[in-house]
């Protein structure tokens, strides 16, 4: 929970800095790369520029959502922005299904077609560059991640990651290609960084899809909360968890019987007093309790499992 410590103002100003750092080493490997595909013909060089023009795309997404999730809560959303995130996210992997499913059509019209490319010196040199700017670019998102939790960046720099193997992909390529001799060498690897950009857009969307379905947390952060709340006797009747994330915020509401003796007053100033404390251990969380009187069950409410754990 590094990132939960970070005011709202400093997690947009990271994960801003982290999408401008994205989108200006884009527009960089664009030019680049638009170079070297024409000068050597190499089908994994031009589906590494197609990446790479998509992760423009992608980046300036991926600002615009980081900026909407930064925007407090209002009238029309009470919730907050957070599922901006989550929505760029799967804008993202859907540009990078695009991007896989262009490679592969190409790679196969190429090993189809038999031709050969020119210049492997220039690629590899264009690959190698791309290859170091992008391990600078990983560290920084990492970084950026590990403060923020940014649904976002964190599915930005997993695209990112995928493009080192593309990136090497296309050294071995055209290596194979003109110096070994192996003919079609460069349109197989075309196919299997296809297959690979398939496989990263699939493992980005659960994040993504977990957020905007309201998925339960992890097991071990909700353990650890349930843990935290031992620590107060007023919610040993703890009951009904929910917990959801949204963005860069936490939610989690819950019931806890009271004795029927205590009035609404002290029964409102010891939750409150708990609710802040929780909140001080998990940061960044909203934290809403519901009282029942003691003994009190909300069987509508329960999960058929819940229902039956509190019969026996």
């Amino acid at each position: 929970m590094s990132g939960a410590h970070l005011h709202g103002d400093d997690r947009s100003t990271l994960t801003s800095r982290a999408a401008f750092a994205s989108i200006a080493m884009a527009i960089f490997l664009i030019g680049l790369k638009t170079w070297a595909a024409l000068q050597t013909s190499s089908m994994a060089m031009l589906g590494s520029l197609a990446d790479s023009s998509l992760d423009l795309v992608a980046s300036l997404v991926v600002l615009a959502g980081v900026r909407v999730a930064a925007q407090p809560a209002d009238r029309d959303h009470r919730f907050g922005h957070g599922k901006a995130e989550a929505l760029a996210s799967l804008v993202q992997v859907i540009i990078i299904t695009i991007s896989a499913l262009f490679i592969g059509f190409e790679s196969v019209r190429r090993l189809v077609g038999g031709k050969q490319t020119a210049e492997a010196e220039l690629g590899i040199g264009v690959s190698l560059v791309a290859i170091a700017l992008t391990v600078g670019l990983i560290a920084y998102q990492r970084y950026v991640v590990s403060r923020t939790k940014s649904v976002a960046i964190a599915t930005d720099r997993l695209h990112y990651a995928s493009d080192l193997m593309l990136n090497a992909s296309v050294i071995i390529a055209l290596a194979l290609d003109q110096f070994a001799g192996i003919v079609g060498a460069d349109a197989v690897f075309g196919v299997l960084i296809a297959l690979w950009l398939a496989r990263g857009a699939y493992l980005s969307s659960s994040n993504a899809l977990d957020q905007l379905m309201d998925r339960e947390w992890p097991d071990t952060m909700r353990d650890e909360f349930i843990a935290a709340t031992r620590a107060f006797p007023e919610l040993e009747g703890l009951h009904d968890l929910r917990t959801r994330t949204s963005g860069t915020h936490n939610f989690v509401q819950f019931h806890v019987w009271v004795p029927e003796d205590w009035t609404v007053r002290e029964a409102h100033d010891r939750m409150d007093r708990i609710e802040e404390a929780l909140e001080r251990q998990f940061p960044a969380t909203e934290i809403l309790i519901h009282l029942d009187p003691e003994g009190h069950t909300d069987r509508e409410k329960l999960l058929p499992a819940e229902i039956t754990e509190q019969s026996e």
